[in-house]
């Protein structure tokens, strides 16, 4: 009995042993799995995983590019500024800090305040700007007391600036704070990643259709750091690729001309081309803002005074402002009658100041009551006459109309390179239809004859169909850049700005710009009392568009007429007429009679191809 307990408690004994070295065993083999599943199979990605808990990368912004003006002027540059950083876990007293610093910086009991309600946020690492005037005797007291500054760093960045403030605002337009949009649109487009420690992207004008340009590549700083998050040395450096520079084709020195002419002269807009290639030689939309507001984030103050303008100066009205072209599309409107075979030049209508609508009593009165007299295609042009331009209208007919004045580029982008471009209106019967329920009348086709009715367009567009009369219907596309360099001067892009061509026998070209050329220089031509004694020839032709209509009684007093109400003075003109080298288009909107647009062109005019040659 005694042997047989012996016996059993010593089975037991075995038993537990095994079972026990088999737990062990057992747990040894899943550990084994598991060194071999971390040291073999998963070694690489718990390699990375653990080189990026003391490998970080810090992102190195690239210096933006800089843009130029035609002959070498910088338009919008880098300066260099700088800030105070203060790391707040590294700091034990925040105000005797910042007293401190105050006595070395011009710190104001404002930059206190905006500290204390960026602690309240909660961020660990703050910045208050300095600004760009801090000087060298600053900076070097800062450094040599360095010591009593734990926890603070001046740092160094660069800032856009436009040198010229006001001027070209609406051209070059102005970068700003990357906000979420811009975020959701640069991850659309696959971009964010170079963006990173990026603050500001382009928003406006060419900084925002040239931003890829402009930019520039990120670099990077590899950096190894310890458990506690600060840098123990630096691994690798990366250095950024800086932005392409730009040149534009704008002449500074004739926008600031054309700018000091038209000041105090209401809401204006001016467009000069080089009709040869079109290049945009000038831009100037009156008024206008400072592009300097926006790049550090502007304040709700002066943003909600430039919203509250009723002037509209954040308006660039060369591209987004719509107007009837009025008079000055009448050499086109010729042109077209004559291919249309319409009219030939030997074709006279008798102007009796009035025109009547076959089959009704409608009267369409001309800008003259008594009339023009007889008159054929150059002098109607010449003489501005309405009641030529009703009559070949009306015969003509809209879509006849609209597919050649769509071919001068009405209706339709110009091809500009700035966002934002309107494309105004050229009627089609369709259009009529589907915004107002009603079909197209014959008699809605007489005004479009003097453009005027439902035709809009821009100042650009009138400039861009004034440049294709001047080339026989060879279509120039608007256009800004001039050429792209990069770090090391070299051409990177100049494209080609030609199109196509509008096809039309060369003497109906020739006999429509030659009655612009009566416009400025024959005794009966609305313009020749400003360009008769000009030493070089210009070819031209002016417009009024009407904002609302006169009784037939009235007459019209600008004086007497609420200022939205009055009419909007236009005018083209090229020069010299032979050998072209500039076209202008001018809009005064709403203008009184005191400012004489033909004045105003004269003294452009006159600048480019007199002043500036010498």
């Amino acid at each position: 009995m005694n042997f047989n307990n012996r016996n059993n408690g010593k089975n037991i004994s075995i038993r537990r042993i095994l079972i026990g070295f088999s737990f062990i065993l057992i747990v040894l083999c899943v550990i084994l799995v598991n060194i071999y599943y971390l040291q073999v199979i998963n070694f690489k990605e718990y390699t990375i995983q653990a080189k990026k808990n003391y490998v970080k990368l810090i992102p190195i912004e690239p210096s933006r590019g800089t843009i130029y003006d035609c002959n070498g002027i910088a338009l919008a540059i880098n300066r260099n500024s700088y800030k105070i950083q203060f790391i707040l876990k590294k700091i034990h007293d925040l105000n005797k800090t910042f007293l401190n610093l105050s006595k070395i910086f011009d710190l104001t009991d404002s930059d206190f305040k905006n500290l204390k309600k960026e602690l309240i946020k909660g961020f660990n690492v703050i910045d208050i700007p300095l600004g760009s005037q801090v000087n060298i005797t600053k900076l070097a007291k800062f450094t040599a007391n360095k010591h009593l500054f734990p926890g603070v760093r001046i740092k160094k960045y660069q800032i856009r600036y436009y040198p010229f403030g006001k001027t070209l605002s609406h051209i070059i337009g102005y970068i700003s704070n990357i906000n979420n949009k811009d975020i959701n649109n640069l991850t659309k487009i696959k971009k964010r990643d170079n963006y990173l420690g990026t603050k500001n992207i382009g928003k406006l004008g060419i900084e925002a259709y040239y931003e890829d340009v402009l930019h520039g590549n990120i670099g990077y700083r590899k950096i190894k750091i310890n458990s506690r998050g600060y840098k123990l040395r630096e691994l690798r450096k990366k250095p950024p690729i800086s932005g392409n520079d730009i040149y534009l084709t704008i002449d500074l020195k004739l926008q600031q001309y054309i700018e000091k002419i038209v000041a105090n002269k209401g809401r204006i807009a001016v467009i000069a081309s080089n009709p040869k290639t079109g290049a945009i030689l000038a831009m100037v939309s009156i008024p206008s803002f400072n592009a300097n507001l926006f790049v550090k984030g502007i304040s709700n103050k002066d943003y909600n005074i430039l919203l509250k303008d009723k002037n509209f100066p954040l308006y660039n009205r060369v591209i987004q402002a719509i107007y009837p072209p009025a008079s000055t599309v009448k050499p086109y409107m010729a042109l077209t009658a004559l291919n249309a075979g319409i009219i030939s030049s030997d074709t006279t209508i008798f102007d009796p100041g009035w025109w009547k609508l076959p089959g009704s009593k409608k009267y369409y009165r001309d800008w003259k009551k008594s009339g023009h007299g007889y008159l054929d295609v150059i002098k109607s042009i010449e003489e501005s006459s309405d009641t030529f331009f009703y009559q070949v209208s009306y015969n003509m007919g809209i879509d006849y109309i609209n597919e050649w004045m769509t071919k001068f580029g009405f209706g339709k982008h110009t091809g500009i390179d700035l966002f934002q471009e309107n494309i105004g209106n050229m009627p089609t019967r369709k259009w009529k239809v589907d915004n107002f329920q009603k079909p197209w009348y014959k008699g809605d086709t007489v005004p479009i004859g003097i453009g005027q009715g439902y035709w809009t367009s821009t100042p650009l567009q009138m400039n861009k169909a004034l440049m294709t009369l001047i080339n026989n219907g060879i279509v120039k596309i608007p256009h800004i850049l001039h050429f792209i360099t990069d770090i090391n001067s070299n051409i990177l892009y100049n494209k080609p700005f030609t199109k196509n061509a509008i096809t039309s026998n060369s003497k109906y070209w020739n006999i429509v710009k030659y009655g612009m050329y009566g416009v400025a220089n024959h005794v009966n031509g609305t313009a020749y009392h400003n360009f008769a004694n000009a030493p070089y020839k210009v070819a031209a032709k002016s417009g009024t568009a009407q904002v609302f209509g006169l009784k037939k009684s009235e007459i019209y007093n600008s004086y007497k007429i609420q200022e939205n109400l009055r009419d909007h003075k236009l005018m083209n003109a090229y020069a010299p007429y032979d050998k072209p080298r500039i076209a202008v288009t001018i809009i005064m909107e709403n203008s009184n009679n005191n400012h004489k647009i033909g004045l105003v062109m004269r003294k452009i005019l006159d600048y480019y191809l007199i002043n500036k040659s010498k």
